[in-house]
């Protein structure tokens, strides 16, 4: 048989549970006060204004051209901007590879910038301007500076500049610096055939579509030179396989075929005069 439990017992624990009930809502109004009141006396403080602004990765251009197309300044609301707005706006910019806004801590706010490798210089109208690895030409400033990265020179093909851009960029750091200028030399037989010249003294005759991948062998294939006896600066050729061939060698057969052609010249020439008396 059931236990039958009177209501009048039942009223003690009724009321305690009603009053615990209270107590609750009573603690979640007053915390919500305070923190309603917190956000109104942050918003109205000096707190949520930008303190500091911090913009790295910036190498093409000065920070300050960043900070103008953020449109962000000293003193302006924590929170009146939008962290994809700002980003797409510096995105739009040629030499911008990607871009990371967001705010830090209370009062800063962060831009990170990877700009576009700069592989490259072009000379025109007497000045250097850099080359980027996306296959622009970075013309927002010309450059008086030391050359810190291959010339240029006869590439008037966009396209096939573009390639070598892209080849370069896939070089190592160490064997691009050693590049001091590629001359394009494209043949009937080899539209795409270059000529580099080194700062350690070599010459090297290459094609762009294979460039980096035989290229990146440089330093080992200079070694292998260098440890052969008797070895001198010259040409190594990595078109088809790797050839190397000295200066002297390449150049001596040259003089010779000269030296053929002015005694050629001087016996024409005597038989013009016995012809002429």
């Amino acid at each position: 048989m059931d236990k039958v439990i009177d209501i009048e017992d039942r009223i003690p624990t009724l009321r305690e549970k009603r009053r615990k009930r209270t107590n609750i809502k009573f603690i979640v109004l007053i915390i919500l006060f305070f923190l309603t009141l917190f956000l109104l006396l942050y918003f109205q403080s000096p707190y949520s204004e930008i303190k500091k602004i911090q913009i790295s990765g910036s190498n093409l251009v000065e920070d300050s051209e960043y900070l103008k197309q953020s449109d962000l300044q000293i003193g302006d609301s924590m929170w009146g901007f939008h962290v994809g707005e700002i980003e797409k706006k510096i995105q739009q910019q040629y030499w911008v590879k990607s871009v990371k806004v967001k705010r830090k801590w209370l009062t800063t706010v962060e831009i990170k910038v990877d700009e576009w490798q700069k592989v490259a210089y072009i000379s025109e109208d007497n000045a250097f301007f850099p080359m980027l690895e996306n296959g622009d030409v970075f013309r927002e400033s010309n450059t008086l500076e030391p050359i810190d990265a291959p010339l240029f020179l006869q590439f008037d093909d966009e396209k096939l500049r573009k390639r070598l851009l892209k080849e370069l960029a896939k070089l190592e750091p160490t064997v691009l610096a050693l590049i001091s200028q590629i001359n394009a030399t494209p043949t009937s037989a080899d539209p795409y055939a270059i000529t580099l010249f080194m700062n350690d003294g070599y010459e090297v005759r290459a094609e762009i579509t294979t460039l980096a991948e035989k290229l990146n062998y440089y330093p080992s294939i200079v070694a292998q030179i260098e440890h052969a006896s008797g070895y001198s600066k010259g040409i190594i050729d990595i078109e088809v396989g790797s050839y190397y061939k000295s200066f002297d060698d390449e150049y001596t057969q040259l003089d010779i075929n000269l030296e053929e052609m002015d005694v050629q010249e001087q016996e024409v020439l005597g038989d013009e005069e016995t012809t002429l008396q």
